[in-house]
């Protein structure tokens, strides 16, 4: 995971570093997330820190001697309470989930929510008119004091706390703003209140509609954030709690499996080699290979794929996935944080705690946003008291402002002047209408929800995409480079051609059995092919030793003492190995149709050669048109001969500009950075094994067949399902992940700088329109919501 450098970088440090989850509270907006990464870069130890604000994690990279409980401590002391992550799947130390911990808080928030509006709805009632409603003690000021007292005492008091301790750390928030707003404008009414002969203004509902505002924003954007976390919550669901332990059994000829007699434990205390009994309708607890029975299992969750799959005797099976039909046993193979599951979602939320470049502007700006407000706020208060109510002076003309029933604040006022607007009272609406309209939140919240929506759909859909910047780099794709055996093409080939040169005396299946010996040592798809053949032939295999692969040119062994190779043309070429002209003409007539060819070689003789097919994947050529019709140039790369890349080129439409031929593993990152040297944004597509350089080395890693850990380290976006139409799915929804990622940027940013004008009396001088505070609240709230709402559309990706 990329984290974001802290200050203690600059010291030289050990090369032995470990990675601390944290699960915070308390952060509201991006001027939180800057203070919490400011905190942990402090420790002495922390290497690089990321900090999500809507998953409410922090990721810390440390030296080893770091204690999570240190780190934990530091933040709670500065208000931010702490727990370091468990290794448990989504568990904290105490035991809580994830999910309950959000539902707890949620119903909190209902509870401060149903106070505040209840609260809210009194203070409303006393501006309705007597025709409507005529209760008198609705026209009491001393009962709007009263309702206002109330609300900051409970259902604010929490903003309140945060405020104040934001501004005692010197570093103000969100809270730091609206308790300031709301603490004026309660202020200067109670003075009001009490000196009378001031001729000031009452204004206690303003504090109880700005507070009832934001605590109802609140609310609405932690449903929404919930929503956004859905699919992360689901992926922790699929792990079940508990396994059927049974002992060892004799497996009958047809492979049927009778229910055993189980004992039932936890799914974590599984150990590697026990056997687990699974039943119809139960998840399968860990991962492991089926040593009894058949079944059909349900992997949608994992891959995407709607059609439940068939597993028998020797196939592998998922932790998470769900078996539809019949008992069966496996023999665990991984356990624990080993499974596949448990990766996908470290995975999951290690990409969702990934930011993407883009937000880095809109963290610079939410780390100082509050200092700006603040100061925004003075100058705004500066300027009408002491200019602009002198410049404008019919602003302070009875009805030109204010959205108030003077008549529910006037009682208090007998024998005083005619109530009408001061410059005190003027200014100080206008400064707090600048402070709570202020919205940070807004822009700590734009990237986050956007990656937490997009990386949970993707994996639901089996796309794992890791993180905000694979996001960016995607949309500034305009290449696509495909390895060609195993990706574009199915990886199951065929042996087509045995040739024997006739001086050696060899037969066709004698030769065949010699390249089955040194292939049996490798697993690369041409080698399963050849030993696939023999095994047909019924062909026994004698005993090799001094096995050596040289990737993507050949493997060789020792048979009978006697040293065998088998490669391409280049691979033999390069061991001495003399091939006629006769042969080399043989070989590219079969290479011309497609085919790749084998040589076979012993003790530096050719001994023949042997052809092998492999079919295109039928969704190869629709995969090409679409990502072309997408304005994506195509390249096909491969270690095959030119003339075998040219047959496949050909079949895909694609031109001999845009293949290249002949490369090794090694050199096929040099391809991709040849490409990027020539100032394209390369994206690579391969299976994770022998393309792991080149997934690497280009812009964007992207590896069919997510089960090797090696896909999972080498690429940025892994495809859970062995399907090209996936390539495409998950560009896409890259593409729509940072497009809502750049409409919320736009929005927050557009929002304040239109919000915080208007705010400051903009319009007053020409239009009499001035943002209460209130209002100004509201609209602070709908920021936040309308911000996650955006996000949220990004479920409907089909």
């Amino acid at each position: 995971m990329q984290l974001a450098p802290s200050a203690s970088k600059l010291t030289p440090q050990p090369l032995a570093s470990k990675t601390i989850t944290l699960d915070i509270t308390g952060m509201k907006c991006g001027g939180c997330v800057k203070t919490v990464e400011k905190q942990l870069a402090q420790h002495p130890g922390a290497i690089a820190i990321c900090v999500n604000l809507v998953t409410e994690v922090a990721v810390v990279e440390c030296q080893t001697n770091v204690e999570p409980k240190e780190l934990a401590a530091r933040l709670t002391a500065v208000g931010f309470p702490t727990k370091p992550r468990d290794v448990t799947l989504g568990k904290t130390p105490t035991g809580e989930d994830f999910s309950e911990r959000q539902k707890r808080e949620k119903r909190s928030a209902l509870k401060q929510l149903f106070l505040a509006s209840l609260l809210l709805i009194l203070s409303s009632l006393g501006h309705l008119p007597e025709s409507i409603l005529s209760l008198p003690i609705l026209d009491n000021i001393w009962l709007h004091w009263g309702l206002a007292t109330i609300t900051l005492l409970i259902p604010a008091r929490p903003i309140l706390v945060e405020g104040w301790r934001g501004w005692r750390r010197n570093a103000p928030n969100m809270n730091t703003l609206v308790a300031l707003g709301t603490l004026t404008a309660y202020t200067t009414s109670v003075i009001a209140l009490l000196f009378p002969a001031l001729g000031w203004e009452c204004f206690f509902d303003e504090p109880v509609m700005l507070l009832g505002f934001i605590l109802l924003g609140r609310t609405l954007e932690q449903q929404a954030k919930s929503q956004a976390a859905s699919a992360f919550r689901q992926l922790l669901a699929l792990q079940p709690p508990s396994a059927r332990l049974i002992a060892p059994q004799v497996v009958s000829l047809d492979n049927s499996f009778q229910s055993a007699s189980s004992v039932e434990i936890p799914a974590s205390q599984v150990r590697v080699g026990e056997w687990i009994q699974v039943l119809p309708g139960e998840k399968i607890p860990v991962d492991g290979e089926v040593v009894a029975g058949r079944t059909m299992v349900d992997e949608s969750m994992l891959t995407g794929e709607a059609f439940p799959v068939i597993r028998q005797l020797g196939d592998t099976v998922t932790a998470g996935t769900l078996n539809q039909s019949s008992a069966f046993a496996l023999k665990a193979t991984r356990t624990g944080a080993d499974t596949t599951l448990a990766q996908i979602v470290a995975l999951v939320e290690a990409a969702q705690t990934r930011k993407a470049p883009v937000q880095k502007l809109a963290d610079t700006v939410a780390g100082y946003f509050t200092y700006g407000v603040l100061a925004a706020s003075i100058l705004t208060f500066l300027f009408w008291y002491f200019i602009g109510t002198h410049i404008w002076t019919e602003v302070l003309l009875p009805g030109q402002i204010g959205s108030h029933d003077m008549s529910l604040h006037a009682q208090h006022l007998v024998n005083t002047p005619l109530l009408q607007p001061s410059p005190l009272l003027l200014s100080l609406k206008l400064a707090i209408a600048v402070m709570v309209v202020a919205c940070p939140c807004a822009m700590g919240l734009a990237t986050p929800t956007a990656i937490l929506v997009g990386t949970g759909v993707g994996a639901q859909k089996g796309l794992l995409i890791k993180g905000g910047d694979v996001l960016e780099r995607v949309h500034q794709l305009d290449t696509v480079v495909f390895d060609k055996t195993g990706t574009l093409t199915s990886g199951r080939p065929t042996v087509t051609d045995v040739v024997v040169i006739p001086k050696n005396n060899l037969s066709e299946r004698e030769l065949l059995q010699l390249a089955a010996v040194v292939e049996s040592g490798a697993c690369h798809p041409l080698a399963t092919a050849i030993t696939k053949a023999a095994k047909e032939q019924n062909i026994s295999l004698p005993i090799a030793k001094d096995f050596y692969t040289e990737p993507g040119l050949g493997v060789s062994a020792v048979v009978e003492n006697k040293q065998v190779l088998l490669g391409n043309y280049q691979y033999i070429s390069e061991n001495n190995v003399d091939i006629s002209a006769q042969v080399r003409s043989q070989s590219i007539a079969l290479a011309a149709k497609g085919k790749t060819v084998v040589f076979v070689a012993l003790n530096s003789e050719l001994l023949g050669f042997i052809a092998v097919s492999d079919t295109l994947r039928a969704e190869a050529h629709n995969t090409i048109k679409q990502l072309r019709s997408m304005g994506l140039k195509v390249v096909l790369l491969s270690g095959d001969t030119t003339e075998a890349a040219e047959v496949v080129g050909a079949q895909l439409g694609l031109s001999k500009a845009d293949i290249i031929a002949g490369v090794r593993p090694a050199g096929k990152a040099q391809a991709i950075q040849q490409l990027q040297a020539q100032n394209h944004h390369v994206a690579m597509v391969g299976d994770g094994i022998n393309d792991a350089p080149a997934l690497s080395q280009a812009d964007v890693g992207i590896a069919l067949k997510a089960g090797t850990e090696v896909a999972m380290e080498a690429a940025q976006i892994v495809l859970m399902r062995d399907s090209l139409t996936d390539v495409v799915a998950a560009i896409t929804l890259s593409r729509a992940t940072f497009l809502k990622i750049r409409q919320n940027l736009f929005w927050a940013f557009a929002y304040n700088t239109l919000g915080i004008p208007i705010a400051a009396g903009l319009l007053l001088p020409s239009f009499g329109f001035v943002l209460n505070p209130a209002a100004a609240g509201a609209l602070m709230a709908f920021s936040s919501v309308s911000v996650v709402t955006n996000s949220l559309l990004l479920r409907r990706f089909r």
